[in-house]
């Protein structure tokens, strides 16, 4: 297996103006480690935005050669698809979860890489409460030129959360983390090439676990998949995250679960 020849970051955002100048600095950071011959491009997807984030990703890309968001309305919006705000088109995605917005993210970011063949490029997902290490991109890379067709990373958690709290989550990775792998599937540090993605169907569109779903039919599809428990990236220790079923709610059921103890 040759190395990919083009990397696309996908990152869904929802009222992330907080957060998204430090994910989308450390994406750019990391994807500036890849080798010259690499092509990358960036799709950020804006969903539902009613904060400063759209505004903070177009001055934060401004100056970026390859990057583009995508604004997505709510089905209930009384906007034509297509006129928008006024800064460029409009979307209705197809689905209630998460994996509707990666899988907008991803045909756009396929798209604009459609003179490559699926099988040359490499999908990177991450969120945007997220920042990643300078190697993360070219961690990647090298796994997938060693045959990978998907990798999941893991994740270690911002300061704020309960002693208690961020002691059990940290439990829980170890407990599912064998040697140098481990066993944890994270939309926060996910990559997959992009004729694989396609093989599986993609991400599923409704409900949670959407990066579960995708490696369980990758893994039912026979494709070779990599769970290195060295390749971390930071997310946020909140409990009130913007989607359901995410690591937010984990967070926050274990920070209850610290409460009711008396922890």
């Amino acid at each position: 297996m040759t190395a990919p020849h083009a990397v696309a970051v996908v990152i869904p955002a929802r009222d992330e103006e907080d957060a998204i100048e430090a994910c989308l600095l450390s994406v750019r950071e990391s994807l500036r480690h890849l080798p010259p011959t690499v092509e990358t491009v960036l799709t950020v997807v804006l969903d539902r935005c009613v904060d400063d984030t759209p505004a903070l990703v177009d001055a934060l890309t401004a100056d970026w050669p390859g990057a583009a968001s995508l604004r997505v309305l709510g089905a209930g919006e009384r906007r034509v698809a297509g006129l928008g705000d006024g800064s460029g088109p409009a979307h209705i995605v197809g689905g209630s979860g998460v994996g509707a917005l990666r899988d907008l993210g991803v045909r756009d970011a396929l798209d604009r890489l459609r003179h490559l063949p699926p099988g040359a490029v490499w999908l990177l997902h991450t969120d945007a409460d997220t920042t990643v290490p300078p190697n993360w991109a070219t961690a990647h890379v090298e796994l997938a030129a060693a045959g990978a067709a998907g990798v999941a990373g893991t994740v270690e958690l911002t300061e704020g959360l309960s002693s208690w709290a961020a002691r059990r989550h940290e439990q829980l990775v170890v407990a599912g983390t064998d040697g140098d792998a481990h066993h944890h599937v994270y939309g926060a540090n996910l990559g997959v090439r992009a004729d694989a993605h396609l093989a599986v169907g993609g991400f599923p569109v409704d409900g949670a676990g959407e990066d579960h779903g995708l490696w369980q039919a990758l893994g039912a599809a026979g494709y070779p998949l990599r769970r290195p428990s060295g390749l971390r990236v930071r997310t946020s220790s909140r409990t009130c995250g913007r989607a359901s079923g995410g690591l937010a709610d984990l967070l926050r059921d274990l920070h209850a679960a610290g409460r009711a103890g008396g922890l």
